[in-house]
């Protein structure tokens, strides 16, 4: 049963605790979709000041809509339109301070401000992005990227 969690402590500490989490939750399960679900739940309750969180899948040169958490989205995404085509057409984490101010953003929902987008690969190749959306801006910060990071390393291992 999982229970939710209250993270009091060093933003560092806390990532640490919401990757060992993710490893448990995950643990012993293969499935794709229960797996992504899971996670954008996991990080939905973790992570404050936020409006949306979820994974774009990568299928037939786009991104798909795939698991979130958050006002109905847009549901597919050309490769390098908007940040989380950018971030997937790069292979590259994009943290964006204001995505007004972004040639090209793509606004599912007006009330995002900043966002930070983490590309899934596994063994060399695309899979799909996380995407994390907040209404504050400049939101994310060097310890959300990283923490995110390796978050998505867990993830990508049951997948």
């Amino acid at each position: 049963m999982f229970n939710v969690e209250m993270y009091q402590g060093k933003k560092e500490k806390n990532y640490e605790l919401v990757q060992k989490q993710l490893s448990a939750l995950l643990e012993g399960e293969t499935n794709r979709i229960a797996n992504l679900s899971n996670a954008a739940a996991l990080l939905n309750q973790f992570l404050d000041e936020i409006n949306w969180v979820g994974f774009y899948l990568y299928e037939e040169d786009q991104l798909i809509l795939g698991p979130f958490q958050g006002l109905p989205a847009c549901v597919r995404i050309p490769m390098g339109r908007g940040v989380c085509g950018t971030s997937a057409a790069t292979g590259k984490t994009l943290r964006i301070e204001d995505v007004h101010q972004f040639p090209g953003h793509i606004a599912c929902d007006a009330a995002s401000r900043s966002e930070i987008v983490i590309p899934l690969m596994q063994e060399g190749k695309l899979i799909g992005v996380l995407d994390i959306d907040s209404p504050i801006t400049n939101r994310f910060d060097e310890i959300d990227q990283q923490g995110l990071e390796k978050f998505a390393e867990i993830l990508i291992n049951h997948i």
